[in-house]
């Protein structure tokens, strides 16, 4: 009977840790629920492992750099099935706490067993907001990035994960910038237009749809635009905003404010801005660069680009100013603002985004 008391009142505590935790606050259930059976499918973990600049890049910035994983005690945040735990290994980590909060850790279990490392990797079911390590770590590795850097909130665990980081200890990746850039591309902005096209109808099975066309415009201007392009479609060069992992805390990527002002190097209708992101790992030996610029092998983050709700036209020489907005919800993602000027002729435009219903073209 004391047992089963003490077994009730542990329950209640973890419940209510889980209830007041960081992740609890800031996301709604319904999101959380979908998010980790998502990163829970065996296929998904494969789209990224498969992802050769992703998954390579992470080896050669922990290979290269061990020295910093030597006989040290390592952090995996959202290990998945613990690709980057067996990469810490590799370059000599004598421990390795592997934190992964969907059901893929079952997973991590059967590949660290069956590669003999119970020894050396440690895997923890559960959020790193409610976790408890046994012991400060050496170095923090995680893949947190999403679509135009900052989708799905994962960012803010891995600052929180900082709080088991030793003075000293080392992060990887250790910072981030997100480019922003000017484009003109008038083939993307009618294909947007004629999406919302079919609301236009009139009689569709004798039912008139038009009286939901400027609706039905205004969702799909809503959505950034995941995919590729031609880097001449750029009208400027980038501008970049930087967010070092070691000195941000989790507020600052709550409300996220960039200002622009670009040069352009040509004439013509800017139709929106493109994103892209870069991270560093910043080793003893070597930093490593993981990029997901245009100019660079396609990896499964793409670029993304946001429509304007009118384009702008803007000669060279001239210059367009403004700022983008991300502001964060409990969705695990951001809503975005735009705001476009061209200084020399006054006219502007804008738009307002929701990163977490993107088109994926």
């Amino acid at each position: 009977a004391e047992f089963s008391a003490f077994s009730n009142t542990l329950k209640r505590c973890r419940n209510e840790k889980k209830k007041y935790s960081v992740f609890n606050q800031r996301t709604e259930e319904a999101s959380a629920t979908q998010y980790f059976q998502f990163y829970g499918c065996i296929s998904q973990q494969q789209n990224m492992m498969q992802d050769f600049v992703r998954t390579a890049t992470y080896h050669r910035a922990i290979l290269q750099n061990h020295v910093d994983f030597r006989d040290k005690v390592v952090l995996d945040v959202g290990c998945g099935t613990g690709i980057l735990s067996f990469f810490a290994v590799q370059a000599g980590a004598r421990r390795v706490y592997a934190v992964e909060a969907s059901s893929v850790a079952q997973y991590a279990e059967i590949l660290v067993k069956n590669n003999h490392l119970s020894d050396k990797i440690i895997v923890l079911p559960g959020i790193i907001e409610e976790i408890s390590l046994p012991e400060a770590v050496d170095v923090i590795i995680s893949e947190p990035m999403g679509y135009m850097l900052f989708n799905e909130r994962m960012l803010e665990s891995y600052l929180h994960s900082k709080k088991w980081l030793k003075a000293n200890g080392k992060m990887f990746p250790t910072f981030s910038d997100i480019h922003l850039a000017p484009f003109s591309d008038d083939q993307l902005y009618m294909e947007h237009y004629s999406r919302a096209n079919f609301w236009y109808q009139q009689c569709f099975y004798g039912v008139n749809l038009s009286s939901l066309r400027a609706a039905a415009v205004d969702e799909y201007f809503r959505q950034p635009i995941v995919d590729t392009f031609d880097i001449r479609i750029l009208m400027a060069r980038s501008v970049k905003y930087t967010v070092n992992f070691m000195d941000a805390k989790e507020a600052d990527l709550h409300r996220v404010e960039i200002p622009f002002v670009f040069q352009m190097t040509q004439s013509g209708l800017v139709h929106g801005l493109a994103f892209w992101f870069d991270v560093a790992f910043v080793g003893s030996l070597v930093t490593v660069w993981l990029s997901t610029a245009p100019t660079e092998p396609l990896t499964h983050w793409y670029q993304v680009r946001c429509l304007l709700q009118t384009p702008l036209f803007a000669k060279e020489g001239e210059t367009l100013s403004g700022r983008v907005l991300f502001v964060a919800n409990k969705r695990q993602s951001y809503d975005i603002q735009i705001v476009a000027l061209v200084n020399q002729t006054g006219f502007r435009s804008g738009n307002i985004l929701d990163l977490k219903n993107p088109f994926f073209r």
